[in-house]
């Protein structure tokens, strides 16, 4: 009987597997498929490819409307992600240190930015911020950008907190360090793989967003938004050499992230 149930455990265990490689396939099939239409070398997508070709990358580096792009969507995704380390990092450390009435409500509404639609976020930004006197442009989208990338960085830098050990920061007081030293020499060294994956996180999700940015965007695209507006007159082989790019940073900085968070 003992025999009969490891087997059955097995074979239940090799087919979920099997499920999720199929499902995985699925999802990720048709980013394989612009990969590999990246290289070649005639204009229309035609499979199968009679030759391979990198010039559409080079055409791509050549596109100077694409590069701006390029800078303005580095530019925005490392000042948004700055702006909400600095905010979000204190944030966390004070939910995590300090109880007070509303702690919990709090936490939740954290999370609001990332749970409702972007296209509500971006439209109620679009309201708001002629009140205040913030013109639609990069900055706009910098602060738009902020509001979500705040909780990530919260949730992330608050399930560390958890799980660091309170007595290594009571020692350093014990020792005679003031409240910033003890966080800056104790624990600020035993988060830093949490902080680096969530920074890496955060610049992935700022890179990739298009509701918040389509709301309040000027003359000046995201890549993104620049993408989005070339596909409109049709797939061409650079956006396949641009999305190919993309798609490997991207993996790269969320297989970074995952292994950082979870160190």
């Amino acid at each position: 009987m003992l025999n009969t149930y490891i087997e059955k455990a097995r074979s239940g265990t090799l087919w979920v597997t099997l499920l999720a490689w199929l499902c995985l396939l699925f999802l990720y099939f048709p980013l394989f498929i612009i990969v590999l239409y990246s290289f070649n070398e005639a204009s229309v997508a035609a499979f199968p490819i009679e030759k391979f070709s990198t010039k559409w990358y080079t055409l791509m580096f050549n596109d100077a409307s694409l590069m701006t792009a390029v800078s303005n969507s580095f530019l925005v995704a490392i000042s948004a992600t700055m702006l909400a380390v600095l905010i979000g990092v204190p944030a966390a450390y004070g939910l995590h240190k300090f109880d007070f009435p509303g702690k919990r409500a709090l936490e939740r509404i954290i999370l609001m930015p990332i749970t409702l639609p972007g296209i509500v976020t971006g439209v109620a930004m679009l309201s708001f911020f002629p009140l205040i006197g913030l013109k639609i442009s990069l900055v706009a989208v910098t602060v738009g950008h902020v509001t979500f990338l705040l909780a990530i960085v919260i949730t992330q830098m608050l399930a560390r907190f958890k799980r660091l050990d309170p007595f290594l920061e009571q020692a350093a007081y014990d020792l005679g360090a003031t409240p910033l030293k003890a966080f800056l020499g104790v624990v600020l060294p035993n988060i830093r793989t949490a902080l680096i994956g969530a920074i890496l996180l955060c610049l992935v999700l700022s890179m990739d967003e298009i509701p918040v940015t389509f709301f309040l965007i000027s003359r000046d695209n995201t890549l993104p938004i620049e993408i989005y507006g070339m596909m409109r007159r049709g797939i061409t082989p650079e956006v396949n050499a641009i999305s190919t790019l993309v798609f490997a940073g991207s993996s790269i900085a969320i297989l970074l992230s995952i292994k950082l968070s979870t160190d």
